[in-house]
């Protein structure tokens, strides 16, 4: 993939992740990704209408799955497609600006979920702003 694709599709993203909405401005030490909203293993290509942008924590937590099961019934359910579905229609912002979202859209439950973690899994935390102090120089 070239670089004028992924500055096409940080662009259009507007520098938000396309799953958390985190945006790129409130990570500072790492680069948000250009991912494969269908993986290449699973026949997904390189065109821009199959790439989205995807912060770290949001793009290792999806890997190359097309769907997850439910937490609540085990059900196989499709995870959140940004190309062809609305944010809006499937979360909804809780908590700080830079907390996350969690699930919400009717018949998605597929989520982000930052209030209430699975049983086993520790509870997400506000990230932190970093702490920078000017340094003078000789």
């Amino acid at each position: 993939m070239d670089e004028a694709t992924r500055q096409l599709v940080r662009t259009r993203a507007a520098g938000r992740c396309e799953y958390c909405r985190s945006h790129q401005d409130d990570e500072p030490f790492t680069r948000f990704q250009t991912e494969h909203v269908v993986a290449r293993q699973h026949g997904g290509s390189d065109d821009e209408s199959n790439l989205a942008l995807a912060c770290p924590h949001c793009n290792l937590h999806k890997g190359p799955n097309l769907a997850g099961l439910d937490p609540f019934d085990d059900t196989l359910t499709p995870l959140f497609n940004p190309r062809t579905q609305r944010w809006e229609d499937h979360f909804a912002r809780r908590g700080p600006p830079d907390h996350g979202a969690v699930g919400g859209g009717p018949g998605d439950r597929s989520r982000v979920e930052h209030e209430r973690p699975p049983p086993g899994r520790t509870p997400c935390r506000p990230r932190r702003q970093p702490q920078l102090k000017p340094v003078r120089t000789p």
